[in-house]
Parts: C-alpha cells; structure tokens; sequence
C-alpha cells in the first residue's frame, strides 16, 4: 500500500469543520464542489461508521460519473474520518484501491490542523505521480474552507 501525507491549516473552528466534513458532509459536499458533485446519496447507515455513500458527478466532469463510498473510519471523539473508495471515481483511473483519511486538530479557537493520509494502490500499468492523490484533496478543503467562511 503506498502513502501521501499532508497537513493544512485552516482558518475554520474545530467544531464546525467536523460537521462539514463528517456529519453534514452529504449536503455540503455538493454546494463546496458545485461543478464536480451533483449530489452525495445515503445508501446505507446513519452516516457515521460504516455508512455507504454514493457520490453522483456533474456531467462535465470528463470520464466518471459516480463514485461509491464507504466510511472506514468515524471516531467524533479524535475528530477522525476515512472514506474508501468501493467503485468508480479513481478506482476507474488507473487505481486498485483508494483511501481518504483526515484527523482535526484543533489550533486556536478559530483555526484547525488537517492531517491528510491518502492509502491506495495503483493497477500496474498506471504511472502515478507521488503527491498527486493530494492534489483533489486540498482542492477540495480549500473549497470548504471558503464556503464555510462565506457561510458564517
């Protein structure tokens, strides 16, 4: 299994950012990303541990157009969560297995620390470059921070 690990810090309250992340995470995502994410589905659970969702993509994005989901990890009390990619999305561009982890950290009262770890595994005909996995994850935690900012 190879690795990608980084850290950002975002100008966003611990407490707000889980929810946007955890709990809420299947209405935020849409309005964060409103031209890649039509829609993120609740297929199954609660939400929390275990659930399945099934994020559903806009028409323009080029060659996929869902990806299913399921939260592997889901602790409120650590402020961890980890989504594994089950089908379609990157598992159809050249990966065997995808992993999405994030831990919040709490900084000040106004700011908090996102450890990102991204686990996967590359089908081996596909060149992957290391870091690039990161790349979408900060696109989309940029996005966030903005929306819940605006959203105040």
């Amino acid at each position: 299994m190879k690795e990608d690990v980084a850290q950002v810090t975002v100008s966003v309250p611990i407490n707000r950012l889980w929810n946007a992340m955890a709990s809420d995470m299947r209405h935020v995502v849409p309005k964060v990303l409103p031209d890649i994410v039509s829609e993120v589905e609740l297929l199954e659970g609660d939400g929390g541990y275990g659930s399945m969702l099934l994020f559903k993509f806009c028409p323009d994005v080029p060659k996929v157009s869902y990806q299913l989901e399921k939260i592997v990890e889901y602790d409120e009390s650590t402020n961890q969560i980890a989504l594994e990619i089950l089908e379609g999305g990157h598992l159809d561009h050249g990966f065997s297995s995808y992993t999405t982890a994030f831990k919040l950290t709490q900084k000040s009262e106004t700011k908090t620390l996102i450890d990102i770890k991204v686990l996967y595994e590359t089908k081996p005909e596909y060149k992957h470059v290391p870091g690039e996995t990161i790349k979408a994850t900060f696109h989309y935690i940029n996005s966030l921070e903005k929306h819940l900012l605006k959203n105040m």
